[in-house]
């Protein structure tokens, strides 16, 4: 008997085959993509998944880079994906499921999970209580981050109370405060 792949899509099965299948308990739905029930939930299965609809020079980020390391239960609605300054794509390709943003960001802070690309817990972090916009599920997520990999929170206090000149850096910090507050209740 063949084995399908880890992540399907409509390009593997039809959708009417993809939700029979669902209904039958064979697959689940993982964001955009399917895979089978009994798949292990590994960061290179949801990295996997959410490689489906992003282009392949983008970097996951933000929640999407948060739900990949295991700090979300769902994937977000948007991808939240970046590429580096030098790296240009063009925009006309993406799908609308796509948020996609141009950044300034090193070598190092990127990790390759599964068959994307994906920024570090650390920097994942530090963009979380950046975002002047993230509104109050960006503490949660962080909280979750910071309980999975604790130095890299202590690493992104520091370079955030290192910078010199950094746009909403005390409400960042504030953040950061609460969100190392709930990882430790």
């Amino acid at each position: 008997m063949t084995r399908l792949r880890s992540v399907l899509d409509t390009d593997d099965l039809p959708l009417a085959e993809l939700c029979a299948a669902r209904i039958d308990g064979e697959v689940m739905r993982l964001g955009e993509a399917w895979c089978p029930v009994d798949e292990p939930d590994l960061p290179s299965l949801r990295a996997a998944a959410v490689a489906t609809n992003v282009p392949a020079t983008a970097i996951l980020e933000r929640r999407s880079a948060a739900w990949v390391h295991g700090a979300l239960p769902s994937p977000p609605v948007v991808s939240e994906c970046c590429v580096p300054h030098s790296e240009r794509v063009s925009v006309r390709a993406l799908r609308q499921s796509v948020h996609l943003r141009e950044v300034a960001i090193e070598p190092d802070e990127v990790v390759i999970v599964g068959p994307i690309r994906c920024t570090t817990v650390e920097r994942t972090i530090h963009d979380l209580v950046r975002d002047p916009i993230s509104g109050s599920d960006a503490i949660a997520i962080v909280a979750a981050l910071i309980e999975l990999d604790p130095a890299a929170g202590h690493r992104a206090r520091s370079r955030i109370e290192g910078a010199h000149r950094m746009p909403h850096k005390g409400a960042a910090l504030e953040r950061l405060d609460a969100a190392a507050g709930l990882s430790r209740r």
